[in-house]
């Protein structure tokens, strides 16, 4: 059996030894001293199996494990240690290590050991390469409580017509997931189910989004572009946020709805597209109507058959089912093992008024679950910190966990500031301001 083999370790001499070792054994052997050159490695080269020193310049060997099996998890890492270390490497084999080995004591252990973790390593990539089957249509909607039941029960009613469908409801409450279901339950299920936020875009680009254009049809249309509807065509198209649709986009879009025609941007001719319309909204259109925001005639075209989505707080007993479910996606992204979940853990999550709804509990597992000790999510997962004046001592410790929470984040996203804002919850700037508050820039 061949496999390729990385050694760290900043005793030389003992780095050359067990690389004539295992080379002996025609295995591909490469050398690191440090932690810096050994991921550099990892990133150039395709290892099975590592073995690391406990005590490194630059690294502690059980941290570094962790790091390694987030990042690979598909190798198995073997960790060594010097005499008095045994608690070090326990750690980090609770941290992912394959197996430990006392330096100078375990020599004749390490061949068996290394063909022993390259066998995992194959079973390791059968499983990562087994992907867990991904829940389609209606199975994606979860809970069980009497609101979302109906919810669920009128969305499979209408799918199996052609009707247009409008979803009310809070922001973060599922109306795309609804809106893909509807479209999986639906005789356009084999074709494109299209979706764009209608919030996201100035006129312009979402006149272009939706109706496609010609070359040299504005100053940046270099070549042509399909639209989305176009895109949609035998398929399903979804709005969401289509109360923020410029009302002069809105007539264009109830032509396309009343005829199947339009006209791209730039161009005369007249195109078709047959697609079914989801839209959504989190707003009161019959208000925005009567302010003139929005065009009556589209409200009645689109309003044919309405689903309310209720929000999270109406729905506490899903509360705990959700979490699981989020759980369960996130510990397979983070290649999380043996986790244990504190009752208090969902005690806590029920307190939580949950204005952002699923999408609001959703960050909110995932933050906990790189927030967490020792594999264990319980309530000082889910910190929530107060606006509230608080002694000068509990500010400081405060301010010493915002630090950690927000380098724990940092370090997820690898440096990715969007992404950490948006699991922290704080708009960009402020992340920025709170960067430079702590000297972290």
């Amino acid at each position: 059996m061949s496999g390729n083999i990385l050694i760290i370790d900043d005793e030389i001499k003992l780095l050359k030894l067990l690389g004539m070792i295992l080379s002996q054994e025609n295995f591909n052997v490469k050398e690191a001293s440090t932690g810096r050159s050994a991921m550099t490695m990892l990133e150039q080269f395709e290892f099975d199996v590592v073995l690391c020193d406990v005590r490194l310049p630059d690294a502690f060997g059980v941290e570094l494990v962790r790091s390694i099996k987030t990042k690979y998890p598909h190798l198995e890492i073997i960790l060594m240690t010097a005499f008095g270390n045994i608690t070090d490497a326990v750690q980090a084999m609770k941290n992912g290590a394959y197996d430990y080995l006392v330096k100078g004591d375990d020599n004749e252990k390490i061949i068996p050991l290394v063909y022993k973790a390259l066998e995992k390593v194959k079973e390791n990539r059968t499983r990562i390469g087994q992907k867990p089957a991904v829940s389609k249509g209606f199975g994606q909607i979860i809970g069980t409580s009497p609101l979302i039941l109906q919810s669920k029960k009128l969305a499979e009613k209408v799918a199996l017509t052609d009707a247009a469908v409008l979803l009310t409801g809070e922001t973060g409450t599922g109306k795309e997931v609804f809106a893909n279901a509807i479209h999986e339950g639906s005789d356009r299920k084999k074709n494109n189910f299209v979706a764009i936020n209608c919030s996201a875009f100035s006129k312009e680009i979402l006149e272009s989004e939706l109706f496609g254009h010609k070359q040299g049809a504005f100053t940046g249309a270099v070549k042509d572009k399909k639209g989305l509807i176009e895109e949609a065509n035998g398929g399903t198209l979804f709005l969401d946020e289509i109360g923020e649709m410029p009302i002069e986009l809105q007539a264009k879009l109830l032509r396309v709805l009343e005829t199947g025609e339009f006209i791209k941007m730039g161009e005369t001719k007249l195109s078709r597209s047959d697609f079914r319309l989801i839209a959504a909204t989190n707003r009161e259109l019959e208000n925005e109507i009567k302010q003139g925001h929005f065009r009556e005639d589209l409200y009645f075209r689109l309003n044919v058959f309405e689903i309310h989505l209720p929000p999270l707080r109406e729905r506490k007993e899903d509360l705990k089912i959700l979490a699981k479910n989020f759980i369960d996606i996130f510990s397979r992204k983070l290649h999380l093992s043996n986790l244990q979940v504190n009752p208090d853990y969902y005690k806590t999550l029920e307190k939580n008024d949950w204005k952002g709804n699923i999408r609001e509990l959703r960050n909110a597992v995932e933050r906990s679950l790189i927030l967490m000790e020792n594999n264990m999510l319980d309530a000082e997962s889910l910190p929530h910190y107060s606006d509230k004046a608080v002694p000068e001592s509990d500010s400081l410790s405060m301010r010493s966990l915002e630090k950690i929470h927000i380098l724990k984040v940092l370090q997820y996203t690898k440096g990715n500031k969007a992404e950490a804002a948006r699991l922290l919850e704080i708009g960009i700037a402020t992340l920025y301001r709170k960067l430079e508050e702590y000297e972290l820039r």
